[in-house]
């Protein structure tokens, strides 16, 4: 019989951990990564039947590379905790992994935002490496937008991996300031000229591309809401590297 792994890393997700694991249910094994939660996940995570472990915070793409290598199954399913696998999800997977042509599997994600499935500005169908056989594939070690690389041919799945990318606006301005220092760590990294006007010239692109020409339009309020966001972000992201090379300069 197959063995199927799966694989989460978390801080501080008492708000998703739970749905998340039960949703993991026909997985034949189910690892939760932490690297210091302050709040219940840690006692939830067990309580859910997840086997625990603990590393302090090495950047998303090492945390996923050493959580892919706890697992013990000749399958790994890699899912973040605000991501679910529905029924027909779990299906698709179950049948893939009986698949000795490919050495991992992508899948569309579905994300909503605030309660809305989100088709538009550029979030559908997002498609991601999230299955891989194991020694098959590991992450790279990018601080931001890791993603596994495979030693092998991908197939496809098509059913979507649900993600609950945004369910409040709190969530807004916590994800901006960390996913915008994230981003200009790396910008400020690789050398790149930034004046103080990159910032808003390429906030309103950000905002022009995803609204316009990603149709965000067509999701109504939320669509613009997104835009406004990933503007922001992009605002952020360029303001932090000019000023901190203004200061330190």
């Amino acid at each position: 019989m197959v063995r199927l792994s799966a694989v989460i890393i978390t801080r501080n997700e008492e708000r998703e951990i739970a749905d998340c694991l039960d949703s993991l249910a026909f997985c034949d094994e189910r690892i939760v990564l932490d690297c210091g939660s302050a709040d219940r996940t840690v006692a939830l995570a067990r309580s859910h039947g997840a086997l625990v472990y603990h590393l302090d915070w090495q950047g998303f793409g090492r945390q996923k590379d050493a959580a892919l290598s706890l697992a013990t199954g000749e399958w790994v399913l890699s899912i973040d905790a605000d991501e679910r696998a529905t029924r027909d999800l779990a299906d698709a997977i179950s049948a893939a992994i009986h698949d000795t042509n490919h050495a991992a599997f992508r899948m569309p994600r579905l994300a909503t935002f605030l309660g809305q499935e989100i088709r538009t500005s550029g979030w559908w169908p997002d498609h991601v490496v999230r299955l891989v056989r194991r020694g098959a594939g590991r992450f790279n070690h990018a601080a931001i937008h890791e993603q596994i690389e495979v030693n092998g041919t991908i197939g496809a799945i098509d059913t979507p991996l649900l993600h609950h990318a945004v369910r409040d606006l709190d969530q807004v301005t916590q994800k901006i300031d960390r996913y915008s220092r994230l981003g200009a760590d790396h910008m400020a990294a690789s050398g790149r000229e930034v004046g103080f006007f990159s910032g808003p010239l390429h906030a309103l692109g950000a905002f022009m591309r995803m609204y316009v020409l990603k149709r965000g339009f067509m999701d109504g309020r939320n669509g613009f809401l997104i835009a406004m966001i990933a503007a922001h972000n992009t605002f952020y992201r360029y303001m932090k590297v000019w000023t901190e090379r203004r200061r330190d300069g």
